[in-house]
């Protein structure tokens, strides 16, 4: 009798009497089974290492003619065309001219008889009827109106800057300004017998003459230090004016001045 190997049959044969919960029947049982699905896996697994690189190329292929389409398809916006008839901007005015003031004359003083113009006498004047003549004249009590100053009102008056476009300077310098101050200022002696030291703050105001002005302390140490730093700041000879717009204005200025012991 001829026995197909490839048939499960010959398995149940084999193991006629035996004992077949065993596990060796089942795998037998199972071996054609089990083979065939080996087989189907091994070529996939074969299949998918074969094309692989191919799909690969192929997905970076269609994301390079994605990407070069779109690039394509982005364009940049042309900007709008130019009208060469459209007139242009009107110009900046420019700022109007600070106001200035009239050089005044100083009158020519002349020998008596070289006067012309008469003088009249009280009794001539008290003659002339005021209300029934009139009389055109080109001089204000005897002097040229061409030669009267025309003075502006100052906007400024009165008011204390803290910044201007040109700041009050001391004579020098801020370094002959220290120098000034090392060699002024003295020492109070119930400062030095009591220890204290320290920096007196002061603030004070030049005016529009450069001179030193209301002398305040912002802090001090006490001990005759701050007397002393305003004694000093007092006896300052006159500074550069500040100025803003061309003009010497008041400017508030601070002053740290320093008392150390040696």
């Amino acid at each position: 009798m001829k026995t197909d190997i490839f048939n499960d049959d010959w398995i149940d044969i084999v193991f006629q009497g035996r004992n077949q919960e065993y596990g060796a029947y089942s795998l037998r049982k199972l071996s054609a089974k089990n083979g065939f699905i080996a087989v189907i896996i091994a070529v996939s697994v074969i299949l998918v290492l074969a094309f692989t690189p191919r799909i690969l190329s192929m997905l970076e292929d269609a994301q390079n003619e994605s990407a070069l389409k779109m690039h394509e398809e982005t364009t940049l916006a042309e900007p709008p065309p130019i009208d060469k008839n459209e007139p242009p901007p009107p110009p900046v005015e420019p700022p109007p001219p600070l106001k200035t003031t009239i050089k005044f004359t100083p009158p020519v003083i002349v020998k008596d008889e070289e006067v012309t113009d008469t003088v009249r006498t009280v009794e001539e004047l008290k003659e002339v009827d005021l209300g029934a003549e009139t009389q055109q004249g080109d001089s204000l009590n005897g002097v040229d109106p061409s030669l009267v100053e025309a003075v502006a009102e100052d906007p400024d008056a009165g008011k204390v800057f803290t910044i201007v476009e040109q700041m009050p300077e001391f004579p020098g310098g801020e370094g002959k300004m220290l120098e000034y101050i090392q060699k002024n200022v003295k020492y109070p002696a119930i400062a030095k017998d009591n220890g204290i030291s320290g920096t007196v703050f002061l603030n004070f105001v030049i005016d529009k003459e450069g001179k030193v002005t209301d002398i305040k302390v912002l802090r001090g140490i006490g001990g005759g230090c701050d007397e002393e730093a305003m004694r000093v700041v007092r006896s300052m000879p006159g500074w550069k004016v500040g100025k803003q717009n061309g003009r010497a204005v008041n400017v508030s200025f601070n002053l740290p001045i320093k008392f150390t012991l040696r």
